[in-house]
């Protein structure tokens, strides 16, 4: 997210359009993900120690390119996502503007719940993917490629993560900062473990997240007298409370982090 972030302010910077921003934050973060596949997948690493590295790695990277390209100031010259008003349901009281009156990427995450839903419970490809998360050896003796699936569905989560990263800066925001993420990746990795594994809850999840963050920021303005840095760990309370909280059934995916070697 934070490559894509940092790509997504380049590109519309050089290109004068958002949608190269886009493009360039897209592009960048599947090479990204393609790096993590190829240690992951390929050559059997350990998928913490090398996404520990190569977070560590984003930071540092964009970081310095940051200085290198734009030195110590922030660059607010780029085109950025424009709020798009849904006719007559923008203009319902109170909710016409939370619900309906969003950038691009925002109505895109909602569309593609339930698409994703059903490519993954009613589709051939879905059934594969779940295959090689639960059974890989399982899924190779039925003549499924277990690497190939796993290194495309590594490529794909770059691809989300570019257009996340890239709303982020562009959406949210219209300028890039560094390290600009600050744990928002987790709190994903998180939600992905409180919707218990399924788009539906996934999202029902990150809605809760979402309005933590947004309860912060309320708080703030609201000068409450209570001290800010309280107030900066409270997504991250919610979070955790939410984790500890849950009790359901895990769905997670019995090959869940577990190299695939074949015999």
């Amino acid at each position: 997210m934070l490559i894509g972030a940092f790509a997504g302010v380049v590109g519309s910077y050089l290109t004068g359009s958002v949608w190269g921003g886009l493009l360039v934050a897209i592009v960048s973060t599947v090479l990204f993900a393609a790096i993590f596949a190829y240690f992951t997948v390929t050559i059997k690493a350990d998928q913490t120690v090398i996404g520990t590295a190569m977070n560590i790695l984003a930071v540092g990277l964009t970081t310095t390119i940051n200085r290198a390209m734009f030195g110590s100031s922030t660059v607010t010259q780029i085109d950025t996502f424009d709020n798009i008003a849904i006719p007559v349901l923008s203009k319902i009281p109170v909710i016409g503007p939370a619900f309906f009156s969003h950038a691009f990427p925002v109505y895109l995450a909602f569309i593609l719940v339930p698409i994703f839903g059903f490519v993954l419970f009613r589709m051939n490809i879905g059934l594969k993917i779940r295959a090689v998360g639960e059974n890989p050896r399982a899924a190779d003796t039925m003549g499924i490629k277990v690497n190939f699936i796993r290194f495309m569905t590594v490529l794909f989560s770059g691809l989300m993560a570019g257009i996340a990263g890239a709303y982020l800066s562009m959406g949210k925001m219209s300028f890039f900062t560094e390290n600009m993420t600050s744990g928002v990746g987790f709190m994903a990795l998180a939600a992905v473990v409180f919707g218990n594994y399924k788009p539906a809850g996934i999202m029902w999840a990150s809605i809760i997240f979402g309005a933590s963050t947004a309860l912060m920021y309320r708080l703030q303005a609201m000068n409450i007298g209570v001290s800010n840095y309280f107030l900066l760990m409270l997504p991250y309370v919610i979070t955790i409370i939410a984790l500890c909280g849950f009790r359901r059934r895990s769905n997670q995916p019995a090959a869940s982090t577990v190299p695939y070697i074949k015999e």
